[in-house]
């Protein structure tokens, strides 16, 4: 995602500077690299901001806290991945006493959209926000940034989309389910390329699984258990603890255990999607 989204950046005219300890040898660009996030750091002009890519959980807190120890009052950090809302809130006030601005940022739209055009939600102070509004502005699609609202709103309101997604992604898998279980000689590619033109439920995911039957056939070689990146549970605990009935999205969260020791349709076309459309890992037999 961190890729695509400097790649964007540059061919829209924004100065890059990036760290990546795991990056291989690959096309030259107009990224300038930095070996260490100090050097990161050192390369960039004032008010620095640096906009953090990574898994959430330790990887955050490890560059984060590095980040903070090169960086300087005024500077900005963009949190951009799915970290819980309320470590991004202990974050902002560990960092505020640095003078250092934190924003977190919910990033969506999958790695076609870090590469084309992103939709960005944005927690943290109108100041912050002001500072990095052109950059994100930039990098998002038309209509696809907001300053949601206070710290932990970004992450919060994200995981809340990614419940919805799931929720959207179980249904088309049991449909799929459905649909092969009839009676009837199905074009799959082809039924949900109809759906894709007027229908109610035409949209990127219905796209996606038009695609994801041209490359996968019948899906016969595509391993059914569904990845998963454990933020799901975050949402469900809130709602217990707030009192929510959320049944169908905590079904789709059931479902994601479900698929790691069965072989239904639904949880290869789940598979399928979550690869498609967030580069989620896909095995195939």
């Amino acid at each position: 995602m961190g890729e695509a989204l400097a790649l964007q950046a540059v061919e829209k005219g924004i100065e890059i500077v990036a760290h990546d300890p795991k990056a291989e040898p690959g096309p030259a660009t107009s990224i300038l690299p930095a070996d260490s996030i100090r050097s990161l750091v050192d390369q960039l002009p004032t008010p620095r901001v640096v906009f953090v890519s990574v898994p959430q959980g330790d990887p955050t807190q490890q560059v984060v806290h590095a980040l903070s120890e090169a960086m300087v009052a005024g500077d900005v950090i963009i949190e951009g991945g799915n970290s819980h809302w309320q470590d991004s809130v202990r974050r902002f006030g560990e960092l505020a006493q640095r003078g250092i601005h934190f924003l977190d940022c919910g990033t969506s739209g999958g790695v076609s959209g870090a590469r084309h055009g992103a939709c960005f939600m944005v927690g943290g102070t109108d100041e912050a926000f002001s500072i990095v509004e052109p950059i994100l502005g930039a990098l998002a699609t038309p209509e696809g940034l907001l300053h949601v609202g206070s710290t932990g709103s970004g992450h919060f309101v994200k995981l809340i989309h990614n419940m919805i997604e799931f929720g959207m992604v179980q249904s088309i898998g049991e449909g799929v389910e459905l649909l092969d279980s009839s009676e009837y000689e199905l074009d799959l590619v082809s039924l949900f390329h109809n759906w894709n033109h007027g229908s109610v439920i035409r949209g990127w995911l219905v796209e996606l699984m038009e695609q994801g039957f041209k490359d996968y056939g019948d899906l016969s070689s595509v391993q059914p258990c569904v990845e998963d990146t454990g933020e799901q549970v975050w949402g469900v605990q809130y709602a217990m603890d707030n009192h929510v009935p959320i049944p169908m999205l905590a079904q789709a969260v059931w479902g994601f255990y479900q698929s790691r020791d069965r072989t239904q349709e639904w949880e290869k076309t789940v598979s399928v999607l979550r690869h498609l459309y967030g580069g989620h890992p896909l095995g195939q037999t």
